[in-house]
């Protein structure tokens, strides 16, 4: 089935997806905002998802603090489009009397750029590092940056602390505010539906940059030191520079989305970046298939659409026994089934590369054949 979809009716394939995601918003927000709104949620997971399988799935890294650069994208941008600089900084509301808001076209890049910095410096102390010692590494740099935002409420009121930073500006563009419902004719299209699309623009821009990326020398080198890092150096391969792109683009997509979410909730606080975000990510790239874009892009959705789905199924649970379990303990609790029975049965995830199937098919070939030319020289 696979195999008819990607070569033979690819074009078909494409435009009918097209559609049907261009479509997928309207059909949902007639049955209510908040399943856009999830919608909305799972295009942020896959930009997440995208930028960690950089690290992960195409160089080998294993970070757990992959959060930390999401935290600081959504910060970077609250402090840019809200009153809280204005406020606590009199140079800053001397130099800026009607506040700040930034447009569009300057937070993606200011996004991506500060998170890609911040992701070299990660890099940089951890390039000796593999396995058990870099993740214990990268999971420390999460929590490091969750402490600062958490407390950098004083002596300067950086951060606003535990309290988070609220009056955050909504994207705009082009006279274009998408905080606002947008009126067509008649009809109206909705807030988060406008949020929709601006995600899946952005989707499907990091989805073309990570394929080439794969494609080209770079990505190549990438998987050379996933493989073996010893031989990819001893071919000639600057496995320190790589490493240090790797956690660099990575992190840029972190930040980005990270800046679209602090716009689309028009809040954040520290509490949103805790180490089971990092988790649930890294659950999203090897859920749905290591390395393979399809299967990050199904590993995410599942994974971000699965617990609002169960809250469906949750609810007559608890019903059942009386309410003596948590709807919201009872929902995690199925997620981690799921999880499991999946992994058991598909454990290089629900997608897998192609060419590992491949590999693994050639290496039992040749198994069986050794094994058939032994025992024939035996008789």
């Amino acid at each position: 089935m696979l195999h008819f979809l990607n070569k033979q009716n690819r074009t078909v394939v494409v435009v009918l997806s097209a559609l049907g995601l261009l479509v997928l918003p309207l059909l949902l927000q007639s049955q209510g905002n908040a399943w856009v709104r999830i919608a909305d949620t799972a295009l942020l997971y896959v930009l997440l998802a995208l930028g960690l399988n950089i690290v992960v799935g195409y160089a080998g890294l294993l970070d757990l603090g992959y959060v930390a650069f999401y935290a600081i994208g959504a910060y970077m941008f609250a402090l840019l489009a809200s009153p809280h600089l204005t406020d606590n900084f009199e140079w800053i509301a001397a130099l800026f009397p009607q506040g700040l808001h930034m447009p569009l076209w300057l937070v993606i890049p200011a996004g991506a750029v500060i998170a890609g910095v911040f992701g070299i410096l990660l890099g940089a102390p951890t390039l000796k590092l593999r396995g058990d010692y870099l993740a214990i590494v990268t999971l420390g740099f999460g929590e490091i940056i969750r402490v600062f935002l958490n407390n950098l409420d004083q002596p300067v009121n950086l951060t606003n602390g535990p309290k988070g930073i609220s009056q955050i500006d909504p994207i705009h563009f082009w006279g274009l505010n998408l905080g606002r419902p947008l009126e067509l004719a008649e009809y109206e299209i909705s807030s988060v539906t406008l949020y929709y699309y601006l995600f899946l623009a952005l989707v499907i821009a990091s989805v073309v940059i990570c394929h080439r990326l794969e494609l080209s020398r770079i990505g190549r080198a990438w998987m050379a030191i996933r493989e073996d890092e010893i031989a990819a150096k001893a071919m000639g391969i600057n496995t320190r520079n790589l490493k240090l792109l790797a956690f660099g683009m990575g992190a840029t997509f972190g930040g980005v989305s990270g800046a679209m979410f602090a716009a689309f909730q028009q809040f954040v606080s520290p509490e949103s970046f805790s180490l089971m975000e990092s988790v649930m990510i890294v659950a999203m790239v090897v859920l749905g298939g290591i390395g393979h874009l399809p299967g990050v892009i199904l590993g995410a959705v599942l994974l971000s659409a699965l617990p609002e789905v169960l809250r469906y199924v949750a609810g007559p649970l608890q019903a059942m026994t009386d309410g003596r379990l948590d709807s919201a303990i009872l929902r995690q609790l199925l997620i981690a089934l799921a999880m499991i029975i999946v992994m058991l049965m598909r454990p290089r995830g629900l997608w897998p590369a192609p060419e590992h199937g491949r590999s693994l098919a050639r290496k039992g070939m040749a198994g069986g054949n050794a094994q058939a030319a032994s025992t024939a020289a035996v008789k």
